[in-house]
């Protein structure tokens, strides 16, 4: 039987691993333009990764444990990242979603462009100190 304290390990790693390929299809769409597989590629891996990092801020609100001092600090930390984590995610998923209404406007395309940096560099962040977590501190999340 799965313990409900296993939930959030099992989603963390999707949406790390969906935004920070996302972001690179997307990056890469601007380098090289004539490729036309990009931009979807890289608006499919934000939705995903969006729907995912909302089921792990979920899981990690309501399905891991308490903690106290050192960890508790950084636990606190790595949440207040993965709300903001999530919530850029979310901003950047219907920045996108109205850019395919209007394809040519740039300051969008654009707006959406850092907005899903900023978001990379977050789940990077926030990853990391969940991994502090576990493996300095030996805390299940």
């Amino acid at each position: 039987m799965i313990s409900t304290e296993h939930f959030h390990p099992m989603l963390v790693h999707f949406p790390i691993a969906l935004v920070m390929i996302g972001f690179l299809a997307d990056l890469a769409s601007l380098i090289i333009r004539k490729e036309l597989c990009f931009p979807k590629i890289s608006f499919y891996l934000l939705i995903l990764g969006t729907l995912g990092a909302l089921a792990a801020v979920t899981t990690g609100y309501f399905f891991t444990s308490e903690m106290s001092g050192a960890a508790g600090e950084v636990r606190e930390t790595h949440e207040l990242l993965a709300f903001a984590t999530a919530l850029l995610l979310t901003v950047t998923s219907v920045l996108r979603i109205i850019q395919l209404r209007k394809p040519d406007s740039k300051g969008l395309k654009w707006s959406a462009f850092i907005l899903y940096a900023i978001a990379a560099v977050c789940v990077s962040i926030t990853g990391a100190l969940g991994g502090t977590l576990v493996y300095n501190y030996m805390m299940p999340l």
